[in-house]
């Protein structure tokens, strides 16, 4: 079901950072790696779109086989990608529509990220000028951490385009002040890197 965004967030964009080499899967590719009979880039994609809102993806390259995975979404080359996640996120920023009054960012390795996760962010977005929102959850101990995805607010753009390094928006967010937005189980935290991240979150699933 695809939820109608109201007037007040109707400028929200998300976007998903899928630039990334996979290197530490030794030789396959975690967006590929099937979740809920599909590829993940494409089932976080659907969770995305269901929203409403618009969902840009940053890429290797738009002929790279992630990209055959994904539909109704705007794919943005990162031909710096090697630069790290400042690059893809560079990129997916200079690419916004003027009009965006917010972007919702996150990796696309995240398989637990629901259409309702991304809902929960939005309806606590206070417009252009406002707060960062980031999500949170809670670790295996029961304590809260951030996680993502993060919304930033238009006035934080300039700021973005110019990260560099593979720390993505972690000095912009220390010198912020950020709201945490509590998501459901381990949904905020979860993203899944390597073979044994994915062996164990499988057999987690199948308890």
């Amino acid at each position: 079901m695809t939820l109608n965004p109201t007037s007040d967030d109707a400028n929200l964009v998300i976007l998903l950072l899928a630039a990334g080499a996979s290197t530490r899967m030794r030789g396959g590719d975690k967006l590929m790696e099937p979740v809920s009979g599909q590829p993940l880039i494409a089932h976080l994609a659907q969770q995305a779109r269901a929203t409403g809102f618009s969902l840009f993806v940053t890429l290797p390259d738009l002929d790279h086989p992630r990209a055959g995975a994904l539909h109704g979404a705007k794919l943005i080359p990162v031909p710096d990608a090697d630069q790290g996640m400042s690059a893809s996120i560079r990129a997916g920023i200079a690419n916004l529509p003027d009009r965006t009054a917010g972007v919702m960012i996150l990796p696309a390795d995240m398989p637990e990220i629901t259409t309702a996760d991304f809902r929960t962010l939005a309806d606590q977005f206070d417009g252009p000028d406002g707060t960062i929102l980031r999500a949170s959850s809670v670790d295996d101990h029961g304590q809260p951490h951030p996680g993502h995805p993060v919304l930033f607010p238009r006035r934080c753009f300039h700021a973005l385009k110019t990260l560099t390094g593979d720390n993505g928006a972690k000095a912009l967010l220390r010198g912020e002040s950020v709201r945490h937005i509590p998501l459901p189980d381990r949904h905020a935290l979860t993203d899944l890197d390597t073979p044994e991240d994915w062996a164990a979150w499988r057999a987690d699933q199948n308890r």
